[in-house]
């Protein structure tokens, strides 16, 4: 995750029922609060049904909490849980869901993630058409004058990371770009270059 404005960890969470893959639980995230690491946690849930992890998540330390709006079936009722457990709620967009859905909920969220990638593997070619989805977000954050964050999430690279930043997005997870690079510091650096 780069974010020019503070240090963030992204968690993507997978269950092997919304997406095909199982990744890390509330017990990763609550080792590194023990061991020490202050930093914004940032959780991106994705997982069916949603609501009976955010607890656990909660009380892992999640600074943030993310979910897709197909994970529940009362959106608002699970953006209200998270805010009132003292985390920011977030919601994510797939690449195929409308955004009209944001409309019935911006003013819960504190952060919108948009999905440039469908969801479920590392690895995957960033989908251009994101960059009108992350533009119309950016112009729906605008209007209402409060401060959300942007974040892009998928096959995100020096070679694309300054077109999503036009688009809109302020925060931008990168995973298979650094990790899969024989050099993370250098590949962090050319992403934060490419924003300057």
């Amino acid at each position: 995750m780069l974010d020019a404005g503070a240090d963030l960890i992204h968690f993507d969470v997978m269950d092997n029922h919304y997406v095909p893959n199982l990744t890390i639980g509330p017990l990763v995230l609550q080792s590194l609060r023990k061991a020490g690491i202050d930093c914004i946690m940032d959780v991106h849930l994705m997982v069916k049904p949603v609501d009976r992890l955010i607890g656990d998540f909660l009380g892992a330390g999640a600074d943030i909490i993310s979910i897709h709006p197909e994970s529940t079936e009362h959106l608002h009722r699970t953006l209200t849980l998270i805010r009132e457990g003292g985390a920011s709620p977030g919601i994510v967009f797939n690449p195929a869901t409308p955004l009209t859905v944001l409309d019935e909920v911006l003013e819960l969220v504190d952060l919108v993630l948009i999905m440039s990638v469908n969801p479920g593997f590392g690895g995957q070619s960033f989908i251009e058409s994101s960059l009108a989805k992350v533009a119309a977000a950016r112009a729906r954050i605008e209007a209402t004058g409060r401060p959300v964050r942007l974040e892009i999430d998928g096959g995100i690279k020096a070679g694309n990371i300054r077109r999503a930043a036009d688009a809109g997005a302020d925060t931008f997870v990168a995973g298979s770009a650094i990790f899969a690079s024989d050099d993370y510091r250098g590949t962090i650096a050319a992403m934060r270059a490419a924003l300057e």
